[in-house]
């Protein structure tokens, strides 16, 4: 696969992953060129946004790279994208050098992708005063144009589509309280990790500071439930938040990483709230997936926890057993110890 000098990317302001990977590529200075368009878009303007390669499922954003003999490719994964980034371009790494710590990362940037997702949708699907803003919003980006009548009913299939698929991300009266109050959690526990450190993972942002922000672009800066939360509990979050938009200026300098076999107490707590509800979440998905079990349930942070199973999420466990699997024997070490004192062993064990 092959990049441009400049990458192109399909997303909208509202698309948590779009958000994410438009601040890492402002930080890395990569050129690119955004396109409009969605699935909400009710007249398309194919003269000014011609039809492009079409990804296998269509989600956000949508990259277009090419393939070895110049065919365009569309990818809409952002984690084996940034990965692909870095290979393409030579400033500014958002993954460390050091194979333990870029583990870490790795670990960190996942549950943001597919743990704190389920507190943004949760949030923004699950209280009225967010489901009417959201409602509102999502059909008129990229359709400013629009007849009225065709974005109010728009609005309404939206937020009809959207809240039936609250149950594929695990928000039902059943878990509500246990995603409430993780990410309670995850915001204090963040808030103390700031005070000492201005990125997760020491001076410099990596990839999990993107995946952060990108969920918190939505539940820190748009919907209104989550939004009050953050600015009465952790206004440095909001502020943090703000900040991650455009790093293009930020400076990096040797030594700005942590090192990780000497991580800060307030990061080992984050690992802690990651192996106390990302990791058996994990684990329980992909024994339901393996077993072609539609449905599963299990006990997390000491609750019943009942969803639908995501075999993307098992293979999200699998890549991190692969990534474990192929570190050197010292990171390896390190990582063993590090994931059996956080509750992570899961993540580690061949089965």
């Amino acid at each position: 696969m092959q990049s441009k000098e400049y990458v192109e990317l399909k997303g909208v302001p509202g698309s948590p992953y779009t958000r994410k990977m438009l601040a890492l590529l402002r930080y890395r200075r990569i050129p690119y060129r955004l396109l409009q368009g969605a699935r909400h878009q009710i007249d398309a303007d194919l003269q000014r946004f011609p039809v492009r390669a079409q990804p296998k499922v269509e989600l956000l954003p949508t990259f277009y790279f090419e393939d070895d003999n110049g065919t365009e490719v569309a990818i809409c994964d952002s984690t084996p994208v940034i990965r692909f980034l870095e290979s393409c371009f030579a400033d500014r790494h958002v993954i460390p050098g050091n194979s333990a710590l870029a583990f870490i990362n790795y670990l960190i940037e996942d549950y943001a992708d597919e743990w704190l997702t389920k507190a943004m949708f949760h949030y923004r699907w699950s209280y009225q005063a967010d489901i009417k803003k959201a409602g509102q919003m999502l059909p008129r980006w990229g359709n400013s144009t629009a007849n009225e009548l065709l974005l109010q009913q728009k609005s309404r299939a939206i937020s009809e589509l959207q809240i039936s698929r609250l149950s594929y991300v695990g928000s039902n009266p059943v878990t509500a309280d246990t995603i409430e109050e993780s990410f309670t959690r995850f915001l204090k526990i963040f808030d103390k990790h700031l005070q000492s450190f201005a990125f997760i993972l020491g001076a410099r942002p990596s990839s999990c500071d993107f995946a952060v922000y990108g969920q918190l672009t939505c539940m820190a800066l748009f919907d209104p439930t989550p939004q009050a939360l953050i600015l009465e509990t952790s206004p440095r979050v909001y502020a943090w938040t703000e900040t991650m938009e455009d790093l293009s200026g930020y400076e990096i300098l040797e030594g700005d990483w942590l090192t990780p076999t000497e991580l800060p107490g307030s990061l080992m707590e984050l690992l802690r709230e990651v192996g106390r509800v990302y990791s058996p979440y994990l684990l329980a998905n992909a024994q339901a997936v393996r077993n072609g079990e539609p449905h599963f349930q299990c006990v997390i942070d000491n609750r019943p926890w009942q969803q639908k199973a995501f075999p993307y999420q098992a293979k999200c466990l699998k890549w991190l057993k692969d990534f474990y699997t192929e570190l050197d024997a010292d990171s390896k070490g390190t990582i063993t110890t590090l994931c059996n004192s956080t509750n992570n062993s899961c993540l580690i064990n061949s089965e």
